[in-house]
């Protein structure tokens, strides 16, 4: 090997990347090792699970989001870039300010939807069940774009 090859080598070596929270060692998920819980930003039969990272933490996390039948996330957006794939079920999304069905647009499973932070949407769970898989850089944000339809303001004002 030349002294060049060997010093590039060396240098790739020292170069490592430090790991991600969660990243350090190889391991696998499974669907049966998926724990759903309920999330306060979600209606309450809406179920979300962690799959890699730390959702509230800065740095890339994967959750998974269930969504039952019937239910609908009214429009919010999100502050970071986020990749969608399609798990299960059938995904409609639309994209505004209010909640249009003209403008849902369904993606079956194994579609992936990549939707820029800030942009306003809302989803339903028109035809089934769907379980989506997001992918992003946290910490994971969502905002309603009307209060009324935030549960998390909903249970504030139930409690009261």
């Amino acid at each position: 090997m030349s002294q060049k090859a060997s010093a590039v080598k060396r240098a790739q070596r020292s170069e490592v990347q430090p790991h991600q929270l969660g990243q350090e060692v190889f391991k696998t998920i499974l669907s049966e090792d998926i724990v759903w819980k309920p999330f306060p930003a979600f209606p309450p039969s809406v179920r979300l699970a962690v799959v890699v990272g730390q959702p509230s933490e800065p740095g890339p996390y994967t959750i998974r989001v269930k969504v039952p039948h019937g239910v609908k996330l009214m429009p919010h957006k999100h502050p970071e870039d986020r990749v969608y794939t399609v798990i299960s079920g059938v995904f409609y999304i639309g994209l505004g300010d209010e909640l249009d069905a003209s403008k849902l647009e369904a993606y079956p499973p194994g579609a992936v939807i990549i939707l820029p932070g800030n942009t306003p949407h809302f989803h339903w769970a028109k035809s089934s069940e769907y379980i989506t898989q997001v992918t992003a850089i946290g910490p994971l944000g969502l905002e309603y774009l009307r209060a009324k339809d935030d549960p998390r303001k909903q249970q504030l004002v139930g409690g009261v």
